[in-house]
């Protein structure tokens, strides 16, 4: 087998290592166009998981790299002046162009044929003479571009302005420096590369960068592998006192924005691109190189197993592409961390360390507190003083998800959410006995708050014909009864959530057909703001009157007063996934050309008068919560900056708190689903607005939890699809973490010590 190597980076050569040892046979040649010295960046830094990864593939490879390691566990982040550490977290870093010395020498040693300074043939070549040709020429790969056809290159350029640059100032660890400026804030991220050097990235925002004047010198045109000199030295100047007399060092240094590179497809006939050239991750979460060598460990492998060439490589990418995009949305969820990290500057120290350490969601409160329990002993204690400061009693040790909370006259015992879920089981909307089952095992398995499905608020306002109402007095006779068992038997809070489906009505049952719309014998009219319906086999909603606007407001206040007699403890306005007031947010549904239609404010129009009416018809003494679609996933939709104007206008006309979900708006959505995916949008409303939220989609985890409560993402955690099937989900995650603390009915108390015992002979 011949192989062509495009670039004599870390994937590059780490594939010809492992290919040529497997198979000493193979004819291996690596192209660099750069000198075999030559290198950009400094250091380059790895985790203990990685190496154990790495470990087994080439040992000899690896006791060379880790024999010019440079170790520490300790990350230090200075914000504004004060210091805090977090211990145990094993990194370890060495100078890039030592990698790449260690795997040249090891490749040659093995007989790769490695050439220097030497621009690769022209690809129609190498694709005619070898049986594989890789693409490993970085993020702005040309072999990637000459085929982009085929891989179907999708670029996403950021916001943020970063500079790498080096420093001899021997730091001792990882290094997070954050400093204020009369242009607004900047921030270092720092790590030791060997004993007397350091890697200093610097990065602000592009606002404050432009302020400061580095766009000018940004524009200024330099020679190849010259610094922007002005640039440097404004940096030193700004982390002069971090520095310590010492100053910056260069290598091509300038200013850049950070491009995260996804491909459609990794290979291209015999051509398959490995490392940046087919994924970037930011460099926050330090797994360039590692995805590098990652890559060429299963490229490797796969060329070892299989029969040809084509399936080789589909089963390489079948194995990578699933890990490559999980490590992606954890360092995409860090860069926009960075990216907007301002927000978070009115944080206490202590929580903001913690909120920086959790950004990338890979690192848990849970975690953290195996790596250092000392921090997350300090972390608890601020907890405990910042929920005593509001007038609640809480013990010291308690996990941050079983801190009680309060919104207006209403305690919650705990942060934990049943989020509503529909359960299409309601005659003529009726909530039935399955109803009251559902509800009240939950409220007894220990949630703070269970919420009920959307409830809709009249006829021709329901999902499906299974969907419960608030209509009538005998549908608020049935949740009086609901209600009263959950406040009889449990300290649980009861909410309930109104909406009207919209465009979204009269279709089956979620296990007839999600979506899918009634036959016309069963069917009924549908409303929107715009005849634009929401599947192309839904059916066509008429565009609301004037007359209908104000009919759907006063079924919304006849639903509250209902709901508020009935005794329930929170009222939640359903403004999210499409239903009726959230097709008049969206752009994409909402086309029309009157006050409600338009500019964001006239968009959420109906919303506020729901709102303004609902509210002067609910008790003071409860809260009101609106859940809405924070994005619709789909460009030039309702987006995350909408959503974050949208909250002050919802707290203003008296929403006490919003509940923070995405999509289902359009068909055109292309979420980007994963764990926590919705919890940056809750998280960003609650910094910038100063709105409480609650936040929902893909919470799972009592680590989960406790990790969104510790860092102030949001005030709530609403947990569905476990709830189905653990109704003591609360409870069981009282006992996973020891914690005595949560009330169990005395008739189930027998119970807490048989939990999930091994069996025994």
């Amino acid at each position: 087998m011949r192989i062509a190597s495009v670039g004599g980076g870390p994937a590059g050569l780490f594939t010809a290592i492992l290919a040529k040892r497997s198979d000493p046979g193979r004819e291996i040649v690596v192209y660099e166009r750069n000198a075999a010295d030559d290198t950009f960046g400094f250091g380059v830094v790895f985790s203990e998981e990685t190496l154990q990864n790495i470990a087994d593939a080439d040992p000899p490879s690896i006791a060379r790299i880790e024999a010019g390691f440079r170790h520490w566990s300790a990350i230090d982040t200075d914000f504004l002046g004060t210091v805090e550490r977090s211990d145990g977290h094993a990194f370890a870093a060495l100078e890039r162009t030592r990698l790449l010395q260690i795997l040249g020498e090891r490749a040659v040693e093995l007989g790769v044929d490695v050439r220097y300074s030497t621009e690769a043939p022209p690809l129609e070549v190498l694709c005619r003479e070898c049986d594989v040709v890789l693409g490993a020429d970085g993020v702005n790969s040309r072999t990637r571009e000459q085929r982009a056809g085929q891989f179907v290159p999708r670029r996403e350029g950021r916001t943020a302005k970063y500079a790498w640059f080096a420093t001899e100032r021997p730091f001792d660890c990882f290094t997070f420096l954050i400093v204020e400026t009369r242009f607004g804030l900047f921030w270092a991220h720092v790590y030791p590369f060997d004993e007397r050097r350091s890697t200093f990235i610097v990065e602000t925002d592009e606002a404050t960068w432009r302020r400061a004047g580095l766009d000018a010198y940004a524009a200024v045109e330099r020679r190849p592998g010259e610094n922007d000199e002005a640039s440097m030295r404004f940096c030193e100047a700004i982390f002069a006192e971090h520095l310590q007399g010492y100053g910056l060092i260069g290598n091509n240094s300038g200013w850049l924005s950070f491009t995260v590179m996804r491909n459609e497809r990794w290979s291209a006939g015999n051509v398959v691109l490995v490392g940046d050239a087919a994924h970037s991750a930011h460099f926050s979460i330090g797994s360039g190189t590692k995805l590098a060598l990652e890559d060429a460990i299963a490229l490797a492998g796969a060329l070892d197993r299989e029969n040809d060439v084509d399936a080789a490589l589909k089963a390489y990418a079948e194995e990578r592409r699933p890990v490559v995009a999980s490590l992606q949305r954890s360092a995409q969820t860090s860069l926009e961390w960075f990216e907007g990290l301002a927000r978070y500057r009115h944080l206490a120290p202590l929580q903001f360390v913690f909120q920086l350490l959790t950004r990338s969601q890979r690192v848990t409160y849970d975690n953290l507190a195996l790596r250092d329990a000392g921090y997350v002993a300090r972390l608890d204690r601020w907890l405990a003083e910042q929920t005593r400061a509001l007038g609640l009693e809480v013990a010291d040790g308690t996990p941050p998800m079983f801190h009680p909370w309060r919104l207006r006259g209403r305690t919650f015992a705990n942060r934990i959410v049943v989020s509503p879920m529909a359960q299409y089981s309601a005659v003529d909307g009726v909530p039935t006995d399955w109803h009251l089952v559902h509800l009240g095992s939950r409220a007894v398995g220990g949630a703070g708050l269970v919420m009920t499905e959307m409830t809709c608020v009249t006829p021709q306002g329901r999902i499906t014909p299974g969907c419960p109402g608030l209509w009538n007095d005998e549908q608020a006779r049935a949740w009086r009864r609901i209600v009263d068992f959950v406040h009889r038997e449990t300290p649980a809070l009861i909410g309930m959530q109104l909406g009207h489906s919209g465009r979204k009505g009269s279709t089956k049952v979620m296990w007839e057909g999600m979506d899918d719309p009634l036959p016309d014998d069963e069917a009924w009219e549908v409303l929107g703001p715009s005849p634009v319906p929401y599947r192309s086999d839904s059916p066509v909603p008429r565009e609301m009157t004037a007359e209908d606007v104000a009919a759907v407001v006063d079924a919304h206040v006849a639903a509250a007063r209902r709901a508020a007699d009935a005794g329930f403890d929170l009222l939640e306005l359903h403004y999210a996934h499409g239903y009726l007031v959230s097709s008049f947010l969206s752009p994409l549904s909402n086309r029309r050309t009157d006050r409600y239609g338009g500019s964001l404010e006239d968009r959420a129009r109906l919303g506020l008068e729901i709102l303004d009416a609902v509210r002067a018809v609910w008790p003071e003494d409860r809260p009101i919560s609106v859940r809405i679609s924070a994005t619709d996933w789909v460009d030039g939709g309702f987006d995350g900056d909408d959503a974050v104007a949208l909250a002050p206008m919802l707290a203003a006309h008296g929403a006490d708190v919003v509940d923070v979900s995405t999509g289902q708006t359009s068909t055109d959505a292309d979420p980007d689903y994963g764990r926590l995916f919705q919890t940056p949008f809750a998280d960003r409303i609650r910094q910038e607005t100063g709105v409480p939220t609650i936040t929902v989609g893909a919470v799972a985890s009592v680590a989960d939890a406790n990790t969104i409560i510790a860092s102030g993402r949001a005030d709530l955690c609403a947990i569905a699809r476990p709830h189905l099937v653990d109704p003591y989900w609360t409870w069981n995650a009282a006992l996973d973490q020891d914690f005595r603390g949560a009330p169990v009915p005395k008739q189930y108390r027998p119970g807490l010590t048989a939990r999930r015992r091994e069996q025994t002979p």
